[in-house]
């Protein structure tokens, strides 16, 4: 429940490898990057003397100066360094106190003089986002795009005093994607590779290896800051000369024109490779051809006849809007009727006033419920109306779907043309004869009830775990097939069938995908095998069993969510009534990981679905199968187009612009405390979007010299390896009390010896592959960092020598709270025992609790006293007491601190999907 797979917005691993030489660094600078660099290089063992970053404002810290005052760092925050062209003498002291050996500039916007620059014994390094020479300047990554570069990329080089000119240390390139943005291109690239390269660079320079290339001057360009007064678009241009000029605005300074007068900027540009969609033209001042608003978002066009399309509009007073909104949204169109299906809306309007009798006349305006009908006054409807109308069939929802008389009639009229029939689900299956069965696997992308290929025609390979063998191509999600799939979504909540559909009946539809779900469940246990590497008994049990249940838990809830009524102070002689209502947030978007595919899908959109929003799912890029698998079975169990929507695909592409769409009323992650903090800024700087975060853990598990040693054992280790370490409550480190410690790890190696690795559809296989290549080799990497720290590898620690990525059951014991495995979690088959001293409950349990993950905790004694007060001192959401790995779909599961908040299952997860409006009445 914590990773996203290779997909991944943001990896953060800078490869861990510790050497004898260190330094003391200044860092100048600010922003996320630059906390992320500072944190990562004093996990290498790097001294940093000092910070020196902006004043705080509006009353708050940048996130470099909040870090390092965390961690107790000299902090120091100039305005400025220098007045006059001479640096100021008391910012110099203050620099020159911290003695230190070396600048780290990662991101600054201060101008730092070059007696500072030049002042350590190492002189002064700083990253720059181009691949120098080419575009020096404050607008990089703005020109990288602009210019329509096909390589992106960044440089560290030493610095000088001229501008972005100084010898080159070390430079890292990237292909620039066709609708890459500004954010895109950074958020994949130019951040997660940029701190690993600024670690690097630091770690060659203090081993006396670090390369000081001189730039050359050809190829070499300088691009001024890009501001919204030159950012106009000028349309004369090529389709792909003005995407260019877009996206390299996109997010700031945002490219403009003008529409009826008023300045509007275009955010979201992508070229338009399909044909080009109806829609309604709108005039753009200065371009030779009219724009089209259509429902995927505003159709732009070249001066070479090829075309764009934008998906989002921002006006001059802030206001974002898609750009499939520009126009008011216009009502269904009527339908004609012929003379026999006027004969037919007469009989009906008979039979309306037969029920109807208090209404003098039967109008088009007239409303079936407002008039005083009731639930068996919809039975006697259809009956009569099959009886008098020539067998016409229609549904009791039919008349809660349409319950004016002029929307019932055009209903009536499309059921009787066949345009109300729901078209038969296409699926182009995957086939494989595996497990004693064949397995029917879908690949596309699932937009709007139907599978289709990706808008693009892009696809991936998804890989079996167990041997390293492609399952099948999977549809690699576009931006234009997000925007698809949310625009559905959106229609479906708005204008569908299932924004009108009463609460039980929405219970009804999550029972009936339940139940199909269970009927199907040794052929998703397959795939979930093939795909994730799940040991077979524990998919069908876990995996899908629990699926199973958490559906039919908040299908259960659908008509029993209620707000409340408030007693509030009377203004006499007024009299006011104050209640509040829960209502459903419209849009949601799931982004789930790749250990428990389908249990964290079903976690997610259980609770979404019957809180009554539409939801678009991006799961895991090398997990895609059984979501896919679900989207077919929930077309089965009847749910109305547009409220399931399924998109695989990287998170870098899908992921990210989800969390940016302005659509998007809520989004619900589980995977890394990194990649979560970046949703939380994409969510919020887009939207405002409401946020659920299920992020990073470091469990601890207290096991006392007083417990049942027995079962510490076998629990101990089921805390650790179930789903071969791959999952989010996982002990990650285990304090054993010193007077058992040798014999736990002793009773703990032998049954590891016990265990069966092997294929995952075996039965009798206890432990079956890490989930995919890159995540093995961080395993075995995070192992060799343990030795070289000094823990005592007592077992394992290396790749089974078999086809597939497995892993061997890992023990580490001598784990000091100082070293990396104490503090990372592994997220994989790897015990990290710890031992404290007899009695000290207190000293275990501070050493518990120092870290900045909270997502789950066990202990394990006899003495209920002793367990009770260390279940109130854990800082967790969780705490198991003498078991462990214990999850029912009632009980609520979270984080607190940096593994995230909101809560998954129980009735708190209703609320992450739910709104609460007031209404207050005088009478």
């Amino acid at each position: 429940m914590l990773r996203l797979g290779s997909q991944a917005l943001r990896r953060f691993s800078t490869g861990r490898v510790y050497f004898r030489n260190k330094l003391k660094l200044a860092l100048i600078g600010q922003s996320l990057f630059g906390q992320e660099v500072y944190s990562h290089l004093r996990k290498e063992g790097h001294r940093v003397v000092g910070v020196f970053t902006v004043p705080d404002k509006d009353g708050k810290a940048d996130p470099l100066a909040l870090a390092a005052e965390k961690d107790g760092t000299p902090v120091f925050k100039f305005s400025r360094w220098r007045v006059k062209g001479k640096t100021i003498k008391e910012v110099m002291e203050a620099y020159r106190s911290v003695g230190a050996e070396l600048n780290v500039l990662p991101f600054c916007t201060q101008f730092i003089p070059m007696d500072v620059i030049d002042s350590p014994k190492h002189g002064s390094i700083i990253y720059h986002p181009s691949i120098l020479p080419r575009h020096r300047g404050a607008s990089a990554i703005n020109w990288t795009l602009i210019m329509g570069d096909k390589k992106a990329g960044f440089s560290v080089f030493w610095a000088d005093d001229g501008l972005d000119t100084g010898p080159i240390l070390l430079q890292r390139s990237c292909d620039v994607e066709p609708n890459d943005t500004v954010d895109a291109l950074y958020n994949r690239f130019l951040f997660p590779e940029g701190i690993k390269a600024m670690v690097e660079a630091v770690q060659l320079i203090a081993d006396g290896k670090a390369p000081c290339i001189p730039q050359p001057e050809e190829g070499a360009t300088y691009e001024g800051i890009q501001k919204k007064e030159n950012a106009k678009i000028s349309w004369d241009q090529p389709a792909e000369v003005l995407h260019n000029w877009i996206r390299g605005h996109d997010k700031v300074p945002g490219a403009w024109t003008e529409i009826n007068g008023q300045m509007v900027t275009f955010y979201g540009s992508s070229l338009l490779n399909s044909s080009v969609p109806s829609g309604e033209p709108l005039e753009i001042a200065g371009a030779k051809e009219p724009g089209l608003v259509t429902k995927s978002g505003l159709v732009l066009f070249g001066n070479d006849g090829k075309a764009l399309m934008v998906r989002s509009l921002q006006f001059e007073d802030g206001k974002m809007i898609p750009a499939s909104q520009y126009f008011s949204a216009g009502e269904t169109p009527v339908v004609e009727l012929t003379a026999e299906e006027t004969k037919v809306a007469e009989t009906i309007k008979v039979i309306w006033a037969g029920i109807l009798s208090n209404v003098p006349v039967i109008e088009d305006s007239t409303d079936f419920f407002k008039s005083g009908a009731n639930s068996m006054d919809v039975v006697r409807l259809v009956e009569e109306i099959r009886q008098k109308c020539g067998g016409l069939q229609l549904q009791n929802e039919d008349v809660y779907m349409a319950t004016r008389f002029e929307d019932f009639i055009q209903k009536v009229v499309r059921k009787l043309r066949g345009e109300d029939q729901e078209e038969e689900l296409v699926v182009d299956y995957v086939l494989k004869e595996v497990n004693d069965m064949t397995i029917r696997m879908p690949s596309q992308c699932f937009i709007n009830g139907q599978f289709v290929d990706a808008d693009d025609g892009k696809t991936y390979d998804t890989i079996n775990p167990a041997d390293g063998s492609t399952i099948c191509k999977v549809s690699y999600a576009s931006l234009v097939d997000v925007d698809k799939a949310v625009a559905a979504a959106k229609d479906a909540f708005e204008h569908g069938e299932w924004g009108r559909m009463n609460a039980r009946e929405r219970g009804r539809l999550m029972y009936r995908l339940a139940d199909l779900l269970e009927e199907n469940q040794e052929e998703l246990a397959t795939i979930e095998a093939l795909d994730s590497g799940a040991v077979y008994t524990l998919a069908l049990k876990t995996h899908i069993g629990m699926s199973v249940q958490t559906l039919r838990y908040f299908a259960g809830w659908c008509d029993k969510i209620q707000g409340s009524t408030i007693p509030i102070n009377q203004a006499r002689p007024n009299r006011n009534l104050t209640f509040t209502k829960k209502e459903p947030l419209g849009v949601c978007a799931i982004i789930i990981p790749w250990n428990y595919p389908l249990m964290m899908l079903a976690w997610k959109s259980a609770a979404c679905l019957a809180a009554g929003n539409t939801l678009v799912l991006k799961p895991a890029q090398v997990t895609p199968l059984t979501a896919l698998k679900f989207a077919e079975l929930s077309v089965k169990a009847g749910f109305p187009k547009g409220v399931i929507n399924i998109i695989p695909g990287s998170g870098g592409v899908a992921g990210q612009h989800l969390s940016e769409h302005p659509d998007i009323r809520k989004l619900g992650f589980t995977g890394s405390t990194a990649i979560g903090k970046q949703i939380m800024k994409s969510c919020a700087v887009s939207n405002l979007k409401k946020v659920s975060l299920e992020l990073g853990g470091k469990s601890p598990l207290i096991i006392f010299n007083d417990c049942e040693l027995d079962k510490a054992v076998r629990m101990g280790m089921g805390a650790v390896f179930f789903n071969k370490g791959e999952n989010c409550i996982a002990a990650g480190r285990l304090f054993v009390e010193e007077s058992i410690h040798d014999e736990f790890v002793t009773r703990v190696v032998e049954e590891i010896k016990k265990m069966k690795i092997g294929d995952p559809l075996d039965r009798s296989t206890d432990h079956g592959p890490q989930n995919h290549k890159a995540h093995l080799e961080k395993l075995l990497q995070y192992c060799d960092t343990g030795v070289k720290e000094g823990a005592t590898l007592v077992y394992g620690g290396r790749q089974v020598q078999r086809p597939g990525f497995f892993m061997e059951p890992t023990v580490f014991t001598d784990v000091e709270d100082h070293m990396y495995l104490a503090k990372e979690e592994s997220f994989g088959p790897i015990m990290v025992i710890s031992k404290f001293q007899n009695g000290d409950i207190d000293g275990v349990l501070q050493r518990a609790n120092n870290t900045e993950y909270g997502l789950a905790s066990g202990v394990f004694t006899r003495d209920i006293n002793k367990a009770m007060y260390v279940s109130e001192k854990l800082e967790a959401g969780t705490v198991f007491i003498n078991t462990y790995n214990k999850t029912d779909v009632a009980a609520p599961f979270g984080g607190i601190k940096q593994s995230g908040f909101g809560k998954d299952l129980g009735e708190e997860a209703l609320n992450e999907y739910l709104k609460t409006k007031t209404v207050t009445l005088e009478y």
